[in-house]
């Protein structure tokens, strides 16, 4: 392989983090370059089709950016969006990712991700654009996250729901008017409510 593909492969990993190889179709470079560095030790495989620089060094989101990797078109949602603002102690085992009612559920993701459907507002309203090691996320803002936990408290339990309003209010990552806002899009409003009124 010539010096200045390898150059060239290099640098694109430093500056998207993590790649596949099909992102390296884009650039006019074959997916197998990929391979070839891989196998001289010059990337490292974090998962199933997911490669990395060797001394990059894994911060605690990486299984999220990994998840964002497989499925870009994906919302970190619910725990582990919590976990991702600061808002529980748990640590999730799954990734959390929402998605349209439509959207595609990816098959062998390599890791484990939980998807939950949403649709219309709920899907598209309180989008954050982040960064974590190079890799582009996109997680429901902290308000958002607290109004969804309360639509799938089913799912995740009421405590925990509880808990997140309590600590994003208390630690001011959300107003009472941005709460109202976002419980009002997930059509719980009514549910949140007294819970609401009891903070103030």
């Amino acid at each position: 392989m010539k010096k200045e593909i390898t150059n060239q492969i290099i640098q694109i990993v430093k500056r998207l983090g993590i790649v596949r190889p099909r992102d390296m179709d884009e650039y006019g470079i074959y997916r197998k370059y990929i391979h070839m560095l891989y196998s001289h030790g010059m990337l490292i495989r974090i998962g199933r089709g997911l490669y990395t620089l060797p001394d990059t060094q894994p911060s605690e989101n990486r299984s999220i950016a990994e998840a964002c990797k497989r499925m870009p078109s994906g919302i970190i949602c619910l725990l582990s969006a919590l976990r991702f603002h600061g808002l529980t102690t748990q640590s999730p085992y799954e990734i959390w990712m929402a998605i349209g009612h439509k959207a595609r559920s990816p098959k062998k993701p390599g890791i484990p991700i939980r998807i939950t459907r949403y649709s219309g507002k709920s899907l598209t309203s309180g989008v954050e654009q982040h960064k974590i090691e190079g890799v582009s996320i996109r997680v429901y803002n902290p308000a958002k996250t607290v109004a969804d936990c309360f639509k799938f408290r089913n799912k995740i339990g009421l405590d925990v729901a509880l808990e997140a309003l309590r600590d994003c209010y208390r630690s001011r990552k959300c107003t009472m008017d941005e709460l109202w806002k976002y419980a009002k899009i997930c059509r719980v409003a009514n549910i949140m409510k007294p819970y609401l009124e009891s903070l103030v």
